[in-house]
């Protein structure tokens, strides 16, 4: 780095030749020369980044933020505010955005389900908070009843307070598991095809029985009418996450839903200790980001957004299918990751390759690519792709079935 004394020697000692025809000055030669390159931590640290065709998986870290969302996140960091005023006035905007009563960021979708349900456990009553998750000798309910095909893991979220799941298949079923000791009625909506019990039945039989209802939509945005639409239909707390097609932070969710039941679980969050949400933090610019991300994904045109992915499937689909041997299917899941999307598949007599080597031959090389990986072939999905990245998709993958072609 140059300090000032060496920088004027150097100026002193040049030619104006460069100012005087309009070229580079020398104070210009000499800033550029001394300017230092942005630090790439990535490389520093050897970490591999890759072109995502897979998907808006965590494992994979989700999506990337647009631009206004990081800028947002960095303006905020040269300020201090008083974290519940930012969680108050976002909650207020989001609330407003997707028709609910109240709204809250959240450390992630599953975070958002241990909050709601321990708003519900608890109300506002303090000691109760601090109790969580030792519900036993205390006047709290301790019963969650889900859908036995809707307990797939994600439900450990709701145990976290303290309380077990009771399994139904039925309506009838659900009609004899509710007790007093019934908490809350969750149900989990990428599920929703596998299940006995519909959406509305089950906000119906919990308005019958006085009894709030969750729902769990995480990865279920796109279509972006499903912000609101649980809201609508009269659930009582909805939870989402906010890093994967809203491309907000990763580590952010939203719980919205009633207002009673978003206050409660605010009891349970940070600042406040001696809470069981303790370490389900979110700063000030993840909560900020989160909202921006979520106004910007409201504003956007989707069904620009959608044709401009088919496309890419598209370029990627015709690519591939020209090999021998080669078939491909486009598709949009119903529920959640709802986009366009393509299954590649090839016939083992035509093509010598597996699917995990495929995977591995394109995921060491260069670029480096990730698929999803399907018992007959691969899955690709076009949402996480920059521009121009379809067309090296096409390349490699086209190249590795070719090179495999018996």
């Amino acid at each position: 780095m140059l300090n000032r004394r060496t920088l004027i020697k150097r100026l002193s000692a040049m030619p104006l030749v460069g100012g005087l025809f309009g070229g580079t000055t020398p104070l210009q030669s000499v800033l550029a020369t001394s300017a230092v390159a942005p630090r790439n931590v990535l490389k520093e640290l050897g970490l591999r980044t890759f072109i995502n065709a897979a998907g808006t998986y965590t494992a994979m870290t989700g999506s990337l933020m647009e631009d206004d969302v990081v800028e947002t996140i960095q303006a905020s960091s040269k300020e201090f505010v008083m974290l519940d005023d930012v969680q108050t006035k976002v909650g207020e905007k989001i609330a407003a955005l997707t028709h609910a009563e109240s709204a809250v960021v959240t450390a992630g979708c599953f975070s958002a389900m241990t909050l709601g349900l321990a708003g519900v456990l608890t109300g506002m009553d303090q000691k109760k908070v601090e109790q969580l998750p030792h519900l036993e000798g205390t006047d709290m309910k301790s019963e969650v009843i889900a859908q036995k095909a809707h307990n797939i893991g994600y439900s450990h979220a709701l145990t976290n307070t303290g309380c077990k799941i009771i399994q139904v298949e039925t309506l009838e079923e659900a009609e004899k598991a509710i007790n007093g000791k019934t908490a809350l009625l969750w149900f989990l909506n990428i599920q929703s095809d596998k299940g006995q019990i519909q959406h509305q039945e089950w906000v119906a039989l919990g308005k019958k029985h006085n009894i709030p209802t969750m729902i769990d939509m995480a990865a279920d945005v796109p279509p972006v009418e499903n912000l609101w639409k649980f809201n609508d239909m009269g659930f009582d707390l909805v939870c989402v996450s906010g890093g994967k097609a809203m491309r907000g932070p990763q580590s952010a969710g939203i719980l919205m839903g009633k207002k009673q039941y978003i206050a409660a679980a605010r009891l349970s969050m940070p600042p406040r200790g001696s809470t069981i949400g303790r370490g389900m933090k979110v700063n000030k610019e993840e909560i900020l980001g989160m909202y921006v991300a979520l106004d910007k994904f409201i504003a956007q045109d989707h069904q620009k957004e959608w044709k401009m992915l088919e496309d890419r499937i598209a370029t990627i689909a015709n690519a591939v299918k020209s090999v021998n041997g080669v078939t491909v299917e486009t598709y949009a899941p119903a529920l959640g990751n709802h986009t366009p999307s393509m299954r590649i598949m090839w016939e083992t007599g035509k093509v010598n390759l597996t699917t995990k080597a495929l995977q591995e031959q394109l995921r060491t090389g260069n670029p480096s690519i990730e698929v999803f990986g399907e018992p007959n072939g691969i899955s690709i999905t076009a949402w996480m792709l920059k521009p121009g990245q379809e067309k090296i998709v096409a390349k490699r993958i086209k190249e590795e079935l070719t090179k495999a072609s018996v």
